[in-house]
């Protein structure tokens, strides 16, 4: 009998992608919840960004705290190492989805692997595209190797992921990013799916066979598992800040991909990010997501 992951949870409630709405208190509300008891996880530690959010985007790089998020980066980079070290499973508690850079940043550090990347939104803004500057719309560039060196090229090793190691899975901004002038992530070696590939194939086909031709790498020694809940439908997800109201995953369909993702042996870890505490006052959404998130790691 093949034995299952020893979950880990690191907090990293960074909000330098975003902005200071509640998404910090995202690992203490899943927390309390029951994801760490319910997986019988152990708590690995907590990187707390260094520096304050400034709201000025800076004039030459367009972004929001760029030096900030990649200070913090490096700081996640050595935890998520340590953890991976132990051959243990990290979940990752944003915070924004900016924190993947330092994942990732660990990651690139020890060897390839790949990125199987379920978010409503592309994330695949450039700079200057971004109506915002909130890093948290853009990360899937950088860690592609695109966009400013201060977070596509930390410690000169850009890229952190090879395009072909990428999965976009369900995502449903296309409409809205193509009008705000965002690059296309179809335009890249990336295996993409938005969410009406992902209806057409059907949840179950459309996991097994990107998850599949992402493993058909030899080189590749695992992937990291990246989830956004605004990939859920907004039915049942309010509780985020950028709310995309064209459908969504339902909670038994991402609990379906999770397990797909988990059964293949080679998920080495996972971020949760962009859920939003402060827009779940009961707490019954981060009840329903702790155990969508369960049935799916279990």
């Amino acid at each position: 009998m093949v034995e299952g992951p020893r979950y880990v949870i690191i907090d990293a409630p960074s909000i330098l992608g975003l902005r200071n709405t509640g998404v910090q208190d995202l690992p203490e509300a899943l927390k309390k919840a029951g994801l760490m008891d319910r997986l019988n996880a152990t708590f690995a530690g907590r990187v707390q960004p260094l520096m304050h959010y400034d709201p000025t985007r800076d004039p030459i790089t367009h972004l929001l705290n760029g030096t900030s998020i990649a200070l913090f980066s490096k700081d996640l980079s050595k935890i998520v190492n340590i953890e991976m070290e132990k051959k243990n499973f990290p979940i990752v508690l944003g915070g924004d989805c900016s924190i993947l850079i330092g994942v990732l940043l660990g990651l690139r550090r020890i060897g390839r692997y790949g990125l199987f990347f379920v978010d409503g939104h592309s994330d695949f803004y450039q700079p200057q595209a971004s109506t915002t500057g909130e890093v948290a719309d853009m990360e899937l560039a950088f860690v592609s190797g695109r966009g400013p060196d201060i977070l596509s090229n930390i410690d000169g090793l850009k890229p952190l992921m090879l395009e072909n190691d990428i999965v976009v899975f369900g995502y449903r901004d296309a409409e809205q990013s193509t009008s705000y002038g965002s690059h296309n992530v179809r335009d890249t070696g990336m295996q993409v799916l938005d969410l009406s590939d992902v209806r057409n194939l059907g949840i179950i086909k459309a996991a097994s066979l990107t998850v599949s031709n992402l493993l058909t790498s030899e080189d590749l020694s695992g992937f990291w598992i990246h989830l956004d809940a605004d990939v859920l439908n907004d039915r049942i997800m309010p509780a985020v800040d950028y709310r995309l109201g064209n459908g969504g995953l339902e909670f038994s369909e991402l609990s379906y991909i999770l397990k797909i993702l988990i059964s293949s042996q080679k998920a080495i870890g996972m971020t949760i990010t962009i859920y939003n505490p402060n827009l779940d006052s009961s707490g019954s959404i981060a009840r329903k997501f702790v155990s969508c998130i369960v049935a799916g790691l279990l």
